[in-house]
């Protein structure tokens, strides 16, 4: 069946609409309204998003308000840098990560901070009463709590109508998995309720132009629990990371529609709560030590920053038919491939030897410029060489042993000569436009990977 339509006329200046046409629009412009058909929609159906009236209209693209001055500063830097510039009015989304790593923590700390500066924030949970919120919120709130109001309740037709009447500058929803709609009759967490509650939260983030943070469970393995139509729902995900035994927490986007999913975040999980670090480079190399065997140092570059790493390995005789390798934070493929390189280009015999190589403090860092690291970690391991904390080594390991120039190498030697290190061992590609003295660091370039175990060879 056909929908109805009307006809009206529109202005093509102002874009005032009138039921039938007139020579001179209220604006004073003559001759400037034209027919158009708009096709009407009924009011109680749920499936539509419903934020421009009762009337199915186009814009013209080149009308529509950009949404770069609608961002909302969170109050917290690093959640602001992975966010991309802070929360964008609409958007929706969804922060993950293993229980007890801080999520209902850093979200009442922003909840805090965007309810002293925005006005009214709703937090929703359906985990927690509210008087376990109200607990953590004055251990690790220091603003006025005034404006935030907290539900405890996971029927998503009460909350839609709290949320109307109270018309909050931010939604949370703590989580998504306890929320159920009564017009179904499965149990919550189900495809179908997660599914019916996610569009029922973009109806409201995108109708009220409001921005709503969801937060989700995880499975055993790490992975987001549940169907994969809440990410695709999402303009957002946030992932939470970390050790337990350890203060320091990573937030990483893996999807952003208004930003950079390369960019991370990092906290220090303290009694007060999560306090941002500023020099991440130095948490991760404070305990380095000066002579270690299979000890490297090496750079990422994480966004908008970069970061310095340590990278140790170790090689041990097998004591069973097969040799283990075993890798954390690098990738377990790209380990076997440096492995490969190693032996046909270095001469390195490993076939017997179980090899275990570890990024200290927890970082997974994508790309490839930890190659080379890696590699002299492992060399030196076996050979037993004494490394040095003053030498950096960055750059991909191609098949055939020689070494790919990468991207943003001058931010990283200002880095590495700001945390003290006096030897930056890199491919000749980048090494050609510096000189070899660099802002009191010597930058040495290589061809391959023989060349640089030459280099760490040497007293």
């Amino acid at each position: 069946m056909s929908k109805k339509s009307r006809t009206v006329f529109v202005c093509q200046e102002c874009g005032f609409e009138s039921p039938k046409w007139q020579g001179q629009c209220i604006c004073g412009q003559w001759n400037t309204m034209v027919e158009e058909k708009v096709i009407e929609h009924k009011e109680d159906d749920k499936r539509h998003r419903g934020n421009s009236g009762n009337i199915i209209k186009a814009s013209k693209l080149s009308e529509i308000r950009s949404g770069s001055e609608t961002r909302m500063d969170t109050g917290i830097g690093e959640l602001n840098r992975v966010l991309g510039g802070g929360l964008v009015k609409g958007s929706l989304t969804l922060i993950s990560g293993e229980p007890g790593i801080g999520k209902s923590t850093i979200i009442i700390q922003a909840a805090a901070k965007i309810a002293q500066n925005y006005g009214k924030v709703l937090y929703v949970t359906g985990e927690e009463s509210a008087e376990q919120i109200k607990i953590r919120a004055d251990r690790v709130c220091k603003d006025s709590l005034d404006n935030l109001f907290l539900l405890a309740e996971t029927n998503m037709e009460n909350i839609i109508h709290v949320q109307n009447e109270l018309e909050p500058a931010f939604l949370i929803i703590d989580s998504i998995q306890t929320m159920y709609s009564e017009e179904l009759e499965s149990a919550p967490g189900s495809v179908s309720q997660v599914r019916a509650c996610g569009n029922e939260l973009m109806k409201v983030g995108k109708g009220k132009n409001i921005p709503v943070f969801i937060v989700a469970h995880v499975t055993k393995s790490g992975d987001l629990a549940g169907p994969k139509i809440i990410e695709h729902l999402v303009d957002c995900v946030l992932n939470f990371t970390g050790e337990r035994d350890q203060d320091l927490r990573i937030l990483r986007a893996y999807k952003n529609r208004f930003g950079t999913t390369s960019e991370i975040g990092a906290f220090e999980m303290t009694e007060e709560g999560l306090t941002e670090i500023q020099n991440l480079s130095k948490i991760f190399l404070e305990g380095m030590e000066d002579g270690a065997e299979g000890s490297m140092a090496t750079a990422v570059y994480e966004g908008t920053r970069p970061l310095l790493l340590e990278v140790q390995a170790l090689t041990a005789p097998t004591n069973i038919g097969f040799a283990r390798r075993t890798a954390l934070g690098v990738d377990l493929p790209r380990l076997n491939m440096i492995l490969a390189v190693l032996e046909r280009k270095a001469g390195l015999s490993l076939i017997n030897q179980d090899v275990y190589v570890n990024i200290v403090g927890g970082l997974k860092p994508d790309g490839t410029c930890i190659d080379l690291a890696v590699a002299l970690s492992i060399y030196s391991a076996f050979k037993g060489l004494k490394g040095s904390i003053r030498v950096i080594a960055i750059g991909e390991i191609g098949l055939t042993g020689d070494l790919r120039s990468i991207q943003n190498v001058e931010k990283i030697v200002k880095e590495a000569a700001r945390m003290g290190f006096t030897k930056v061992i890199m491919p000749q590609k980048n090494a050609a436009r510096f000189n070899d003295m660099q802002g009191g660091i010597r930058v040495v370039g290589v061809n391959s990977l023989k060349e640089a175990i030459q280099i760490i060879e040497q007293p």
